[in-house]
């Protein structure tokens, strides 16, 4: 696979919809080519602390960021036409379907690639775990920022490129 857009969602409560930033990172040709990063002001609209602990959102950061859907009308024409891939998948296009349906937007039925999937499949038993920055370092990437939603996406990223 050489063309597609890693995304990544951060969330400030156990909702899905609460998406309160996204980073999306654009590849083609195997070569990364964009990049876009957003606050998202989350729905429902509260934080919990173990969120916070995870990624340091609070409302502080989002209270002035817009809605989803500005800002996944900068996305989409970004990602038209091509693949999303995310680490564990199922939380991120949980997350998308959940703000889609919140603020009653269609769904475009994107098509999901899941590089936690990829790695077990790939290292198996040669990685001590499959997470995100495991993996990513077992690529030769250095995720440095883990939990901000554009650094994560570059370093899912940099995991297709080299083992999808």
């Amino acid at each position: 696979m050489t063309d597609f857009a890693a995304i990544d969602f951060e969330t400030a409560n156990e909702c899905p919809s609460s998406v309160c930033s996204v980073g999306v990172v654009i590849v083609r040709g195997g070569e990364i080519v964009d990049s876009f990063y957003s606050l998202i002001h989350p729905e429902p609209e509260y934080y919990q602390w173990f969120c916070q602990r995870v990624h340091g959102l609070g409302p502080e950061d989002t209270d002035d960021a817009p809605v989803f859907p500005y800002v996944w009308e900068k996305i989409a024409p970004r990602i038209e036409g091509l693949p999303l891939v995310a680490h564990n998948s199922r939380f991120d296009e949980g997350c998308l379907k959940a703000a889609f349906r919140v603020y009653q937007m269609d769904y475009p039925d994107y098509t999901f690639f899941d590089t936690l999937a990829a790695s077990r499949r790939h290292f198996g038993c040669r990685l001590p775990n499959h997470q995100l920055h495991t993996v990513a370092a077992a690529c030769g990437y250095d995720l440095v920022n883990h939990h901000h939603a554009l650094a994560d996406a570059e370093a899912c990223a940099r995991i297709a490129i080299q083992i999808m």
